[in-house]
C-alpha cells in the first residue's frame, strides 16, 4: 500500500497542474485545515496554479492558514491581480504582514496597486466580494454563502473561471430553485458595473437613474475586483450632494467647514472675482438708465422688488431643473419641454405676483403708472429667470459640464439684467 503513495501523489499533482479550475472547486468544499494540507503537500508549480484558481475568500483563508514564507512565495509568485484580490480580504495588519514578508521590489508594487485615488469607484468598494463560480449548483452555492457569514446579502455575484464577472444571482431566486440546478441556469447580467478608476460622482448618477443595493467593481480584465454596497453608495450621494450645492453657489468643492483659511481663499477668491465682473455687468446695466432714475428716484426704490422677485423665480426653477438631471428624470434634448413648462408657469405665477405687487405700491404711492411699471417690470422679469433657471443647467450638462458648477452664479447674474432691462427700460419709454 505505501508503494503506491509515490503515484497517488504524482496523480495528485498532474490534476493540481493540468487541471486548476476542477482542482479548485474540490479544494473549496474542503475545511481549511484539509485544503492546506493538500496545498502544502505539493510542488510550488501545482501549489501555485490551483492557489491561483481559488475563490477570493478562499484563496485569503489559505494565506492566512500556510506559514508566513510559504504564502508569501504564493503572493510573489502568482499574477498580481489574483493577489491583491486575495490580500484585500485580510485584515490591514495581515495584509502588511505578508507583505512584509515579500522581496522589496514586489512588496513596494503591491502597495502601490493597493492604493486607489480617493473618490474612485476602487476606493469605495468592500473587496470581500464573496463571489461563487459559476460552475457551482445551487445547494454548493448556499454552502458557500454559509461559509462567507456576510450580513446584509441581498445578491452574489455569479464568476467564471477566471474571475470575470458573469452577473449575479437573487437571494430569492436562489432560495427557490432546485438545489441541483446549475448557478449559471439563473444568473442574470448586473445591471450596473463600474471600473476601479471610476468617480464616485459619476458612480452616484449612474445609480440615481437605477434601483440597485450593490454596484460590482471590475478591473481591466473585467475580473471581479469589489462590490460597493449601499452603505457606500448613500455616502457617495450625499458627499455628491453636499460638493453640488457648493459648486452651485461658487465655493470650491474640496473646501470642508473646518478648511484653513487658505484653502478657503484659494478655493472662493477666483468666483468671488468672477462674480464682481457679473456685478459690474448689471451695475452697467443700471447706468444706462441713469437720467431715468435721477429724474424719478422713486424707481430706485422699487428697483430692488423687482430684482428679488426675479432671482427667487428664477432659483425655484433652477433647484427643480439641477434635481430631474441628478434623478435621471430629464435629458438635454427636452429642453423644449422644459422651456414650455416654465413658461407656462411662469406666466400665470409673474401675472398673480405682478398684481399683488403692483397693488401694494398704488397703496405707497397712490401712483397709477408708477403702479403698472412694477407690474410689467416683475411679470417680464420673471418669466425670463424662470425659464433661464429652468434651462441653464440643461445647457451645460448638454455641453459636458457639471451643471451645477456656480449655475446660481449665472443665473444671478442674468436675473438681475433682465429685471433692471424690463423694469427700467419700460419705465423710460413710458416716462419720455
Amino acid at each position: 500500500m505505501s508503494a503506491d503513495l509515490p503515484a497517488i501523489a504524482q496523480l495528485n499533482e498532474r490534476f493540481l497542474l493540468d487541471y486548476p479550475q476542477e482542482a479548485a472547486r474540490s479544494l473549496e468544499k474542503m475545511p481549511v485545515s484539509g485544503m492546506v494540507d493538500v496545498l502544502r503537500g505539493q510542488s510550488p508549480a501545482a501549489q501555485l496554479a490551483s492557489w491561483q484558481a481559488l475563490a477570493t475568500d478562499r484563496a485569503a483563508e489559505a494565506l492566512t492558514a500556510l506559514p508566513v514564507e510559504h504564502a508569501a512565495h504564493l503572493l510573489g509568485a502568482a499574477d498580481a491581480q489574483v493577489s491583491l484580490a486575495a490580500l484585500g480580504q485580510l485584515a490591514a495588519e495581515q495584509r502588511e504582514t505578508l507583505i512584509g514578508a515579500l522581496p522589496e521590489a514586489a512588496a513596494a508594487e503591491l502597495r502601490s496597486l493597493l492604493q486607489h485615488r480617493p473618490g474612485s469607484a476602487g476606493y469605495m468598494m468592500d473587496p470581500r466580494t464573496g463571489a461563487v463560480n459559476a460552475g457551482l449548483s445551487v445547494d454548493e452555492a448556499i454552502d458557500r454563502l454559509r461559509a462567507n457569514r456576510h450580513r446584509g446579502l441581498r445578491e452574489l455575484f455569479v464568476v467564471d473561471d477566471q474571475m470575470r464577472l458573469v452577473g449575479l444571482v437573487e437571494l430569492e431566486d436562489l432560495l427557490l430553485t432546485a438545489r441541483d440546478r446549475p448557478l449559471r441556469e439563473i444568473t442574470r447580467a448586473a445591471p450596473l458595473v463600474v471600473r476601479e478608476a471610476d468617480r464616485g460622482s459619476h458612480i452616484v448618477k449612474q445609480v440615481q437613474a437605477l434601483p440597485v443595493n450593490a454596484v460590482p467593481v471590475v478591473d481591466a480584465d473585467e475580473r471581479l475586483v469589489g462590490v460597493i454596497r449601499q452603505r457606500e453608495l448613500m455616502a457617495a450621494s450625499r458627499l455628491h450632494a453636499s460638493i453640488d450645492l457648493q459648486t452651485m453657489v461658487g465655493a470650491g468643492a474640496g473646501e470642508r467647514a473646518l478648511s484653513s483659511p487658505g484653502t478657503v481663499i484659494r478655493r472662493r477668491l477666483p468666483w468671488l472675482l468672477l462674480s464682481l465682473l457679473t456685478v459690474f455687468l448689471a451695475a452697467a446695466t443700471v447706468g444706462l438708465f441713469e437720467g431715468t432714475l435721477a429724474r424719478y428716484s422713486a424707481l430706485a426704490v422699487l428697483l430692488p422688488l423687482v430684482l428679488g422677485q426675479s432671482r427667487i423665480t428664477g432659483a425655484q426653477s433652477l433647484a427643480v431643473s439641477l434635481r430631474g438631471l441628478f434623478l435621471g428624470e430629464v435629458q438635454p434634448r427636452q429642453w423644449l419641454s422644459i422651456a414650455g413648462k416654465e413658461i407656462a408657469a411662469g406666466l400665470v405665477n409673474g401675472l398673480v405676483v405682478a398684481a399683488v405687487a403692483a397693488g401694494g405700491v398704488y397703496l405707497w404711492s397712490q401712483s397709477t403708472g408708477l403702479a403698472m411699471l412694477v407690474a410689467v417690470g416683475v411679470l417680464v422679469s420673471t418669466l425670463a429667470a424662470a425659464v433661464v433657471g429652468g434651462l441653464v443647467p440643461v445647457v451645460l450638462r448638454g455641453l459636458g459640464r457639471n451643471p451645477a458648477r456656480a449655475s446660481m452664479l449665472l443665473l444671478t447674474t442674468f436675473a438681475d439684467v433682465a429685471g433692471v432691462l424690463a423694469f427700467l427700460g419700460f419705465a423710460t419709454l413710458m416716462l419720455r
